[in-house]
């Protein structure tokens, strides 16, 4: 349930504007960031997003190591270049300790290329010995156990999480999985640009197995046994839209029961290898998908298994072997699937590969020089605004029961805030990083989140953890904490100061975009579905459910119909929590802005009055532009909406555009009022 719509990227941690600015215009001496973007020859009334960033976009034209640029790649710059400097100063320290020491042995160990090309394929050989020893499907799930140690998929996903029916207790789960393509619909697309990542996928493949050190005639004949085997797990999951639904996919049961749907696995003996304590219950979110797991592991030939998990295994570590597998693996998931035209720099794959390793630790050594207290406090401040915005939207209501209403307030009243960064940091005391590996390094890390993960089983839940590091990028809901989580820079904008910042920019960017959005998902289509403590429980009356999908179902028609890219378009069910999230918090988000006095005294900057600087300034928050390859990905994979439409999309529907822009019956951006989404 993130705010944002590409793969989390970083962000640097300057505070923001808070409601209680004043409203200070910008600084005589910078040019004022909505007006800078703007493009004055397109009607805001026809493409308001092409209007407001329009300006932008034009002048900053995507590099060729990304797949996308905008806002966060601007502020991206900041952070990288500080993450840079804590690396470095932590790798000269010879007598480095903790989190330093860790911070400057993984990056020596990241940026030692004469270390990595010399030892190609080498870290990976233990466990590929142990792969290439597999004689019988038992021995099979052995080692499939011991490379989810490792967090290497196969076959399946499962994980230790909360259990959405009992938010005080920590569940095992298990989830289809175990695919090489991005998800399911890769495998039986026909359009043009999938089927030609499809046919492309082969060569890939072969190309892995020819690096293993096999010839070009095995590898090829190793590939296609291996895409045919995921075509058949692919063949038994589940649709995007359909993982959307909690209840359909929360089947909680023992393992016997699991064992009778899969009887050819031994499920205990897996768990055991996995470094689970022996577990009698289980929440499979797909049943029938392991069904078909059980047909593969059973009547595969054992070389096939063997193989399809060599493969795996070695396409998780390429990013952190030599230059031909890093090559391999770049010419297909970045180039081919998403548009990059090269890769970005050693160094910035270094720190991003930290943040998944290490990131809290980074994020320790992080906040104490880049964010403060003060920054804090503001932001709490902003979220009771929104917060107090919403109680009065639902108490207003005119299709919601007393009844409904009252819970809908006692829960959103007990939504827990998270903002900055996390007053308890997590203990990577145990985790060796040495300056001797890359690979090692990441292999490792990946086997102490999966025992970290483990021990949190028969264990209360820490409703104090953070799943975010401070310095990330984004923000979101976790439904079964009723909690919002807001990392330290999330509301930056690049190259400003907070008294730079006016109080309707300050509305849109940050109150709208960011908190009122997280605090709507808690009522969207899957997280209206948890009560005030967590728990998968419905507390709505029907007659408000008939309602709420009645009216949410405009928003699904409405997205269905947009065309994003060539002929693709955004599929309105997958996407519907984003998009009710992102209508939700523009309309509370706004509300609060009313309170100010900026939107009271309404005086103009530049020309613009405070309502109209607030929808620009939600629109800087989505201020991108991606590659088509990038887009048609995001939308077959990813439940948000491309950056155009999450401005252009919602906004028909909030009656205050209309009158801050003029919008007519004439108008692109016009609505027939039957059409338009009433919900909050």
């Amino acid at each position: 349930m993130n705010k944002k719509l590409i793969i989390p990227v970083v962000f640097a941690a300057a505070s923001l504007a808070a409601c209680n600015n004043a409203g200070n215009k910008p600084a005589a001496q910078k040019t004022d960031i909505l007006v800078a973007d703007m493009d004055t020859t397109v009607n805001p009334a026809d493409d308001f997003f092409d209007y407001a960033n329009g300006g932008w976009l034009k002048k900053n034209p995507i590099p060729a190591d990304e797949t996308g640029w905008g806002i966060a790649q601007l502020v991206n710059k900041e952070l990288y270049e500080r993450k840079l400097k804590i690396n470095e100063e932590a790798a000269e320290k010879k007598d480095a300790k903790g989190a330093e020491q860790q911070i400057g042995d993984f990056w020596k160990a990241g940026m030692d290329t004469v270390n990595i090309e010399k030892q190609g394929i080498a870290p990976l050989k233990t466990e590929l010995d142990k792969i290439n020893a597999a004689a019988s499907p038992a021995d099979i799930m052995a080692v499939a156990a011991n490379l989810h140690k490792m967090g290497v998929g196969v076959f399946f996903s499962e994980g230790v999480g909360q259990d959405e029916k009992n938010s005080e207790m920590m569940s095992y789960q298990l989830y289809q999985g175990g695919l090489g393509l991005p998800n399911r619909d890769y495998y039986f697309n026909t359009d043009e640009r999938t089927t030609k990542i499809r046919n492309a996928y082969p060569g890939f493949v072969t190309k892995m197995f020819q690096l293993m050190g096999n010839d070009e005639a095995t590898a090829k004949t190793k590939a296609e046994a291996v895409i045919a085997l995921e075509t058949k797990l692919a063949k038994a999951s589940r649709k995007l839209e359909d993982l959307r639904d909690p209840y359909k996919n929360y089947n909680k049961m023992s393992t016997a029961d699991l064992t009778k749907i899969a009887p050819g696995i031994d499920w205990q003996s897996t768990f055991t290898g996995i470094g689970l304590p022996k577990i009698d219950t289980v929440i499979v979110g797909q049943p029938e998908f392991y069904k078909a797991l059980n047909e593969v592991i059973t009547k595969e030939q054992v070389q096939t298994l063997k193989d399809y998990m060599a493969y795996h295994f070695v396409n998780e570590f390429a990013p952190y072997l030599s230059k031909p597998f890093v090559d391999a693996r770049f010419d297909f998931y970045s180039k081919t699937i998403r548009g990059a035209e090269q890769q970005r720099p050693r160094w910035k794959r270094v720190l991003d590969a930290e943040e998944g390793a290490i990131g809290e630790a980074l994020g320790q050594v992080f906040v104490k020089e880049y964010f403060n207290e003060k920054a804090k406090e503001r932001y709490s401040q902003i979220v009771e605004n929104v917060r107090s915005a919403y109680k009065a939207r639902i108490e207003k209501l005119d299709w919601m029961s007393d009844s409904t209403k009252k819970k809908a307030i006692v829960k959103l009243a007990a939504i827990r805030k998270k903002v900055g960064y996390p007053d308890k940091w997590k203990d990577f005391s145990s985790l060796k990083i040495t300056p001797n590996s890359y690979a090692e390094n990441m292999m490792r890390s990946a086997e102490w989140w999966n025992q970290y993960s483990i021990n949190k089983l028969g264990k209360p839940v820490d409703r104090e953890e953070w799943d975010m590091t401070p310095q990330t990028y984004n923000a979101y809901y976790n439904p079964s904490n009723n909690e919002i989580v807001l990392p330290a820079g999330q509301f930056t904008v690049p190259g400003y100061r907070d008294e730079e910042l006016d109080d309707a920019l300050v509305y849109g960017y940050a109150a709208a975009s960011t908190i009122g959005h997280e605090i709507t998902h808690g009522f969207d289509d899957e997280g209206r579905q948890f009560d005030e403590k967590g728990n998968l429980n419905n507390w709505w009356s029907k007659q408000d459910e008939e309602q709420f999908n009645k009216r949410a179902q405009l928003l699904v028609n409405q997205f269905n119909n947009i065309v994003a890219v060539d002929t693709l378009h955004i599929n309105g069910k997958a996407s519907l929590g984003e998009n009710l999230a992102d209508l939700g918090g523009i309309l509370i988000g706004l509300d609060a802005f009313k309170q100010t006095e900026v939107y009271k005294k309404n005086e103009k900057i530049n020309g613009q009055t405070p309502l109209q600087r607030f929808f620009l300034g939600y629109t800087l928050g989505w201020l991108y532009q991606n590659r088509k390859e990038q887009m048609a990905s995001q939308i077959m994979t990813d439940v948000h909406a491309p950056a155009k439409w999450r401005v252009n999309g919602p906004f028909p529907n909030v009656p205050e555009f209309y009158q801050a822009w003029n919008v007519q019956p004439t108008n692109k951006m016009y609505l027939p009022d039957s059409l338009r989404v009433r919900l909050w």
